[in-house]
């Protein structure tokens, strides 16, 4: 970065200084018809433009790379933040953290931009100023008093630019988002006929990111419009007293075209002046953005225990209240598999994000091994407890590169998770989320990739919605062979489940209703029955 605005700062010096030789080359060769002064102009002009032409090629590169590169570490530190396994607060949806990660991230790194171009016009200024002051000490002072009140008039519009530049790229991230929810859920739209709604929906939240960015352009133009006529006002000033000037004999010609050309070359740094306002003013909204994201609190914190005591129970709930749940007790010891039927869904999702350690606002205490949650090393509490939704997350590649474990057993835990129809297509290539495969396949494939990493405690919820009762029948089997030994806690409604459980809880408001065999209750408790049996 230094580099680059030294270089480019010498490519402006040198400029600035194209008109002041050719005022020399006037007065001391044309003027006298020597040839030797006139050799020797020639040749400085020759190397003027060579030192000005390398020094630019050579000082943007330096500035493109650093910019170039600082994007890539910000757009790395955007990313380190999301998937931070503790979670943040941030409140944005996917679509506006990817529009930070991109596009916020690329317009902060201009400030590099910005600051590069006006240290590079400031020179171009001050060599100019310095070189009218040697030709006359009254336009001197003239351009140097004038520069600064241009300047103060561009800059005079950066606050509105900035605020318009910001409320135009909240309402980018805001339409961004809903398209990536949109595009997410489209199957679901369709499905329900929602999607002339979803289109509607779209289409106003487009107009007005339309809107903003008028008007943000156009503030920007009213910027370019304002630079450009007191850099042409500025300019005819100093032409008008020269000229006079000339005239009256008191500088020659060549100081006359030395002082017109400076005149007329200091319009262009004092619009890049202009330019350099609008792209900080555009880098400070982005900047402010990009910090919010990185200055957001983590949901849950990291304690620095990384060991469980095996002898203890290997999830243990004593009291805990989130959301719907209250007062709730669990112990779930190791090589235990546990049914949990919930007949409200918020209490599954409530039991979920509490056993997975993604969220410090619960009462009472969760400890896994026999250590409280939050003294766990948050890499430790991830490698005991694994928790798979029904909702699996796919990415672009192939069927095995998504299982991400290569195993002797790989077949097996396939047809062990009701997948046997994929193993011979592991080398299919997916496309983004595996919208190629149907709801069944994708949730299949997400079981089997739970199963195949083998943690002492799996958490898994709604493991069978997507499939017919035959698979669901020989998924059940397979988990419990799978599984075998190992601990493993189900969150389902499936009778072929929660009859291969060794216990199954019921939860209603909240609370344990109910405990018992899957057998034992399907016998004798009414509502059990009409929630689980079909």
């Amino acid at each position: 970065m230094i580099l680059g605005v030294l270089l480019t700062s010498l490519h402006q010096a040198t400029e600035a200084a194209v008109p002041v030789t050719i005022g020399v080359f006037v007065d001391r060769a044309v003027a006298t018809g020597d040839v030797e002064p006139l050799i020797w102009c020639v040749l400085m002009l020759f190397a003027l433009f060579a030192l000005l032409s390398n020094a630019w090629k050579l000082g943007a590169r330096q500035i493109v790379r650093a910019i170039e590169y600082e994007t890539h570490e910000l757009r790395l530190e955007i990313s380190r933040r999301v998937l931070d396994p503790r979670g943040q607060r941030t409140g944005l949806r996917s679509g506006e953290l990817l529009s930070i990660a991109t596009s916020d991230a690329e317009k902060t790194a201009l400030v590099m931009r910005a600051v590069s171009v006006g240290c590079a016009a400031s020179t171009a200024l001050i060599v100019s100023s310095v070189s009218l002051l040697l030709v006359d000490v009254p336009l001197g002072i003239g351009v140097l008093i004038g520069v600064p009140l241009v300047v103060l008039g561009i800059q005079a519009l950066s606050p509105l630019l900035t605020r318009r530049t910001s409320t135009q790229q909240e309402a980018v991230a805001q339409t961004t988002a809903l398209a990536t929810d949109l595009v997410g859920g489209l199957r679901t739209l369709r499905g329900i006929g929602a999607q002339h709604n979803a289109a509607a929906r779209y289409r106003h939240s487009s107009q007005t990111t339309l809107r903003a960015t008028l008007r943000a352009v156009s503030t920007a133009g009213l910027q370019d419009g304002v630079s450009a006529a007191l850099s042409g006002l500025l300019l005819a000033a100093v032409a008008g007293v020269a000229g006079w000037f000339a005239l009256s004999g008191r500088i020659s010609i060549g100081e006359l075209i030395a002082v017109v050309g400076l005149a007329q070359f200091i319009a262009e740094p004092v619009g890049t002046l202009g330019y350099a306002s609008q792209v900080l003013a555009m880098s400070r909204a982005s900047a402010g953005r990009l910090a919010s994201v990185l200055s957001s609190p983590p949901l849950v914190s990291s304690g620095t225990a990384t060991v469980v005591d095996p002898s203890k129970p290997l999830l243990q709930l004593e009291g805990v209240s989130y959301k719907t749940l209250s007062s709730f007790d669990l112990d779930l010891r190791s090589g235990e598999s546990v049914g949990v039927l919930c007949y409200d869904p918020r209490d599954a999702d409530a039991l979920l994000t509490v056993v997975g350690g993604r969220t410090s606002e619960h009462s009472g205490v969760v400890r896994v091994g026999g250590v409280t949650i939050d003294e766990l090393d948050i890499d430790a509490l991830r490698n005991t407890v694994l928790l798979e939704r029904h909702d699996t997350d796919l990415f672009e590649g192939t069927l095995r590169s998504n299982l991400l474990v290569e195993s002797p057993s790989l077949e097996h835990v396939m047809t062990a998770a009701g997948a046997a129809d994929l193993i011979d297509e592991l080398d299919r290539p997916l496309a983004d989320r595996g919208q190629a495969l149907s709801g069944g396949q994708r949730q299949r494939l997400g079981l089997a990739r739970a199963l195949l990493a083998s943690p002492p405690l799996l958490v898994l919820h709604d493991p069978s919605t997507a499939v017919d009762a035959v698979t669901e029948e020989l998924l059940a089997e397979g988990l419990a062979e799978v599984r075998s030994g190992l601990t493993t806690l189900v969150l389902t409604s499936s009778p072929a489940l929660l009859g291969k459980m060794d216990r199954v809880l019921v939860l209603a408001d909240g609370v344990v209703v109910t405990e018992g065999l899957h057998a034992e209750l399907a016998d004798s408790d009414a509502a059990y029955q009409e929630a689980v049996l079909r």
